[in-house]
C-alpha cells in the first residue's frame, strides 16, 4: 500500500517548483512568493496534499502571488507540544480543540480563536469506527466484542494522539450506556479494552500502519476517514460502525504571534477560511471527512452513514474537563492502563 510508506514525518508542499529546506523552515514574504507552514495531525496528509494545490490556485487567482505550503504531521498532542516549544507554524489544523487551547495558553494564539471561523473553527468532522479484516473473522459488531480475550486491538496512545482520545471517549460513552453511572464498572470495562491493545502507537497513522501494513491485531479503532482510506487502497478490510460513537471535531487556528512576525496573516487567515468554501468542503468529503456544509454532506450521502448515535464532547463537560479527568498525568487513563 503505497499510501502508508514513509510515514515518520512528512514535509510536502507540491505547490511551487522551489525546493524546501526542511520541515519547519520558514521564508518571509518576498515579492511574488509566500510560504505558509501548516502543522497538522496524522490522518490529514492526503486531505492537505489535495487542498494545498487548490488553495495555491485560489490564492494565485485572487492575489497574483505564488504560495508554498509546508506540511508537518504527527500525533496531535505531540504536534501541539512542538508548536508550543517553538516549531514555527502559521496555522495549526489539529485533532481536537484542547490541543489548540494548549498552544493558546503559551500566548502564541490569541484567546477567542475558536470563534474566528464557523462551527467552533472546525471546518469538517469525523467519527470513530472499527476497521476489521475481510470477512470479519472475529465477528466484531460493537464495543462489547472488543473485550473478548481472543480479540487483539490497535489504537494510538491518548497521551500523544488526539484521535486516540476520541477513541477512548467513544468507548466510555458506550460503557456509560451499558453501566449507567457506575464508574467502577465503566473503568473496568475500559481497562479490559486497553488490556487487549496489542500496539499503542504514538499517532493515528502509525496505528493504521501497524494494522494494515504490519498485519497486527484483529481490530483497528480508527478515525472514519482513516478506515475509508484503507478500504480505498485495499479490499482486505471492512468497516464496522458501532452502535455508539462520538462526533469528532478537528480544529483549526492561525498562530497569531508567528503570522504577525512573518507578515503572513492575510494568507494564513484565507487558508483556513477557504476550507469552508464549496471547493474546500468537497476536498474534505473526497478524503472522507464529513463536510460541515450540510448541502455538500448530502451530496456524499452514499459515503457517510448519518444516522449513527453520536455523543459530543459536551457530554464529557468539554475538553478542559475531559482532559483533566481522563488524560492528564494521574487521570483515569493512567489509573487504568498497564503495559
Amino acid at each position: 500500500m503505497k499510501r502508508m510508506k514513509g510515514l515518520a514525518v512528512l514535509c510536502a508542499s507540491a505547490v511551487t517548483v522551489s525546493a524546501l529546506g526542511g520541515c519547519g523552515k520558514q521564508a518571509d514574504q518576498k515579492g511574488n512568493q509566500l510560504t505558509l507552514t501548516n502543522v497538522s495531525y496524522d490522518p490529514t496528509r492526503e486531505l492537505y496534499e489535495a487542498y494545498n494545490l487548490a488553495f495555491a490556485k485560489h490564492w494565485k487567482d485572487e492575489t497574483g502571488q505564488e504560495v508554498e505550503i509546508i506540511q508537518s504531521h504527527g500525533g496531535s498532542g505531540k504536534q501541539a507540544l512542538e508548536v508550543a516549544n517553538g516549531l514555527p507554524a502559521d496555522v495549526v489544523t489539529l485533532a481536537l480543540e484542547y490541543d489548540i487551547t494548549s498552544i493558546q495558553k503559551t500566548g502564541l494564539i490569541d484567546e477567542g480563536w475558536a470563534d474566528e471561523y464557523k462551527y467552533d473553527s472546525a471546518p469538517y468532522t469525523s467519527t470513530i469506527v472499527f476497521l476489521v479484516r475481510k470477512g470479519n473473522p472475529k465477528d466484531i459488531r460493537d464495543w462489547d466484542d472488543l473485550i473478548s480475550d481472543d480479540v487483539k486491538l490497535i489504537t494510538p496512545n491518548p497521551k500523544t494522539s488526539g484521535g486516540a482520545r476520541w477513541n477512548y471517549l467513544a468507548a466510555w460513552a458506550f460503557a456509560e450506556k451499558k453501566y449507567g453511572e457506575d464508574k467502577s464498572q465503566i473503568k473496568k470495562y475500559i481497562k479490559k479494552i486497553y488490556q487487549n491493545v496489542l500496539v499503542l502507537d504514538s499517532g493515528a497513522r502509525g496505528a493504521t500502519t501497524s494494522f494494515v501494513e504490519n498485519g497486527q491485531g484483529d481490530v483497528l479503532i480508527a478515525w472514519e476517514n482513516e478506515a475509508y482510506l484503507s478500504l480505498r487502497d485495499s479490499d482486505d478490510f471492512e468497516i464496522v460502525t458501532p452502535s455508539v460513537s462520538i462526533l469528532a471535531q478537528p480544529s483549526v487556528a492561525v498562530v497569531d504571534e508567528v503570522v504577525d512576525e512573518r507578515g503572513t496573516r492575510k494568507a494564513a487567515e484565507e487558508y483556513l477560511k477557504y476550507l469552508y468554501s464549496a471547493e474546500g468542503q468537497k476536498i474534505a468529503a473526497e478524503n472522507y471527512y464529513r463536510p460541515t456544509n450540510t448541502d455538500i454532506l448530502k451530496e456524499y450521502a452514499d459515503v457517510f452513514q448519518t444516522d449513527i448515535n453520536l455523543v459530543t464532547i459536551e457530554h464529557f463537560g468539554g475538553w478542559e474537563r475531559a482532559q483533566k479527568e481522563h488524560f492528564s498525568d494521574g487521570g483515569v487513563f493512567d489509573e487504568i492502563y498497564e503495559k
